[in-house]
């Protein structure tokens, strides 16, 4: 099976994880990365006003990018990881040269990252997504019918467990962290977990946070953590928190999971997860990841774990062992390739 795998592949994320993960159960894999096309991480205004002028010929030159690679590689599958810069036109050009398409889509929203997308998921042939609440979404919006729902995974190339030095400890260590980027709902949980907790040395890590309110200053490191420095940010926090994104336009619910929800025990972390009838599925609650339900919950079992250094220890082994077990990205990558064979 030959798969042209469309998305990022930088070191730590999920598209690469996954791409690596459908290779080492032997398909054929090429990729084309839109990083390599379309400039998406620079920080100064006057750059971001020069790349909104040039980003229609990024774009041109990405999709131009992914029929080169049709016509050369010559896939049965072509694989797009989001596809926030894949046309309706570079879809119609594989499809006339007898592509399979294939769409995995990993976020709460399908309206909420540019206008390509809704405009091409219609045309896929089979849509992956990571929200089980995703499918209803899918047909009620765009009349998908062929939607099948899988869940996030580690990487064991960086869901790891490392060992740690004293300097890493250093600027890593912490009695609790979250790993994300900023939300409304995000902040007003640590800024209660703080105020009740105020000794709490808490650790965030991740974008926009610099608009949260003055409660949070001393916690806020000011930048996300991937890759490797992921891996060691988890082993190094005595409580990693697994706050939800809360709903937002284009979409019926918020996250019930994500992919820290197995990126954390893989880690070897000790993981507090917020409370819902999908997240306790993955995991036994107190055998393998604790769990709460809203802001005092969550400062009631910070406080409680905090205390409990033979329960946590429990727990986090426990939970490694059954991330071990069912939830990789080489486990995700089986189901997938089983659905690619129906098509």
């Amino acid at each position: 099976m030959r798969i042209l795998n469309i998305g990022p592949l930088w070191r730590g994320s999920n598209a690469g994880g996954l791409f690596r993960a459908l290779s080492r159960q032997g398909c054929l894999i090429e990729v084309v990365d839109e990083f390599y096309f379309v400039s998406l991480q620079t920080r100064k205004k006057s750059t971001k006003i020069l790349e909104r002028i040039i980003r229609p010929l990024q774009e041109d030159e990405f999709n131009s990018a992914i029929k080169k690679q049709i016509e050369i590689f010559k896939p049965d599958i072509l694989f797009v990881y989001k596809g926030v810069f894949v046309t309706t036109d570079t879809l119609t050009f594989a499809r006339d040269r007898k592509c399979k398409l294939v769409l995995f889509y990993p976020d709460v929203s399908m309206s909420a990252h540019g206008a390509n997308i809704p405009k091409a998921i219609p045309m896929y042939d089979l849509v992956f997504t990571t929200k089980t609440f995703g499918i209803k979404d899918l047909a009620s919006k765009y009349g998908v019918k062929n939607a099948f729902f899988i869940p996030h995974g580690f990487d064991p190339d960086i869901h790891r467990k490392l060992e740690t030095s004293s300097e890493e400890n250093a600027i890593f260590g912490c009695d609790a962290s979250f790993v994300g980027n900023w939300s409304p709902k995000k902040e007003e949980w640590l800024v209660y977990l703080k105020e009740s907790l105020p000794d709490l040395n808490l650790k965030i890590w991740g974008d926009q946070w610099g608009k949260a309110d003055p409660v949070l200053r001393s916690s806020i490191r000011g930048r996300p953590v991937l890759g490797d420095l992921y891996a060691l940010a988890i082993q190094c926090s005595t409580i990693n928190l697994g706050i939800l994104s809360e709903q937002v336009l284009g979409a019926s619910s918020g996250d019930l999971i994500t992919s820290r929800t197995f990126h954390i025990p893989a880690a070897s972390g000790f993981m507090l997860h917020e409370r819902n009838e999908e997240s306790v599925l993955y995991y036994k609650e107190d055998e393998e990841a604790a769990f709460f339900d809203g802001p005092e919950e969550l400062v009631a079992k910070v406080a409680k774990f905090m205390n409990d250094e033979a329960g946590r220890e429990r727990i986090r082994l426990a939970g490694h062992k059954r991330a071990l077990a069912e939830h990789s990205l080489d486990a995700r990558a089986k189901v997938i390739i089983e659905r690619f064979k129906l098509l």
